[in-house]
């Protein structure tokens, strides 16, 4: 098949490419490098059936042009990061809501022309669940936001348009659909320059630096190897039972930051120590948090024979083993 990743250049977005490419797609990457790395994809250059675009999905003419021989979608181009939304909510909102709607847009105009409905699975995140106080979270749970006046919850909310916008093209229009909530994926080619905690927590382990552990760090979080996620995407979007749906993607085995940021440290061997910030210093005062983060995965365990093939201890010694071998 000929398949469209946007966000292609990113870290999930790599991954899912690589993945595509070994089984035999032709794949077209668009991708601004925003947040994204086109060396992220060095060892597919020169490759035949990749295709790397650097443009915006916010480009009419362009998602236009590549959207009229595709099959699939898998839309990855979203704003990533914790500190990157708490800076810039502005470019979060239209970077998630604007590309989002432009490219369900097209592909409903060009289905009504070739009558030729494309696959498109839409990346959302746990983050749509808000400071929801349940122990986990299914998919038909309530979305419980925060007030405006504070910008940690504009993410969630635009993700969540982004959600309402996909389910109605599925209801309205049977563009198949499927939407997958991403709750902490980790690893190789991850950055910690967004707020992303453990790839953080590992730079400054093998630096023999500080672990910088936000609040009194009991928040708990389920972190899902980014492997297993992207194999769980591919074999969503390929089954009809899964179309028109929702569904959590991760881990539920939760582990607390601070005893994260303990495992990583044990991990590296080094003389890293924990150090403690509140979030009014980590972002700013209008910052607010979720004590904890659990999918329940039942949903997607019914569609796909979803077993995750990392645990955490393993994730972090490939982290370790991945940042050492880079380093001169």
């Amino acid at each position: 098949m000929k398949v469209l990743v946007t966000g292609g250049a990113g870290f999930i977005g790599s991954h899912l490419t690589d993945a595509l490419i070994r089984q035999g797609d032709h794949v077209v990457v668009i991708d601004d490098v925003s947040t994204g790395n086109w060396g992220n994809l060095r060892a597919l250059e020169q490759h035949p059936q990749l295709e790397c675009i650097h443009g915006s999905v916010g480009d009419g003419q362009l998602v236009r042009r590549v959207l009229a021989d595709v099959d699939e979608v898998y839309h990855l181009a979203a704003a990533v990061g914790v500190a990157l939304i708490a800076k810039q909510p502005i470019k979060t909102i239209e970077t998630n809501i604007y590309t989002t709607q432009l490219l369900l847009d097209e592909m409903m105009r060009q289905n009504r022309i070739d009558g030729r409905p494309r696959r498109i699975f839409l990346a959302s995140s746990s983050e749509v669940y808000g400071k929801n106080p349940k122990e986990t979270f299914t998919e038909e749970d309530d979305l419980v936001f925060g007030s405006t006046s504070r910008p940690r919850w504009s993410y969630g909310a635009s993700k969540a348009i982004d959600e309402f916008l996909a389910l109605a093209c599925w209801n309205e229009h049977r563009i198949p659909v499927v939407v997958g909530r991403f709750f902490n994926v980790v690893g190789p080619r991850q950055t910690g320059a967004y707020g992303m905690v453990l790839p953080r927590f590992v730079n400054a382990a093998l630096a023999g630096g500080k672990l910088v552990v936000h609040d009194d760090g009991r928040q708990q979080r389920c972190f899902a190897h980014v492997s297993d996620v992207v194999s769980a995407v591919m074999s969503l979007l390929s089954k009809p039972a899964a179309q028109g749906r929702v569904f959590n993607i991760g881990s539920d085995a939760p582990v607390s930051i601070v005893r994260l940021a303990e495992k990583v440290i044990a991990a590296a061997g080094t003389t890293a120590t924990i150090q403690f910030q509140s979030y009014a210093d980590a972002y700013n005062t209008d910052f607010e948090d979720i004590r904890r983060r659990v999918p329940d995965l039942t949903r997607i365990r019914t569609v796909i024979d979803y077993v995750p093939q990392y645990d955490l201890d393993q994730i972090i010694q490939e982290l370790i083993d991945e940042k050492r071998s880079r380093q001169p």
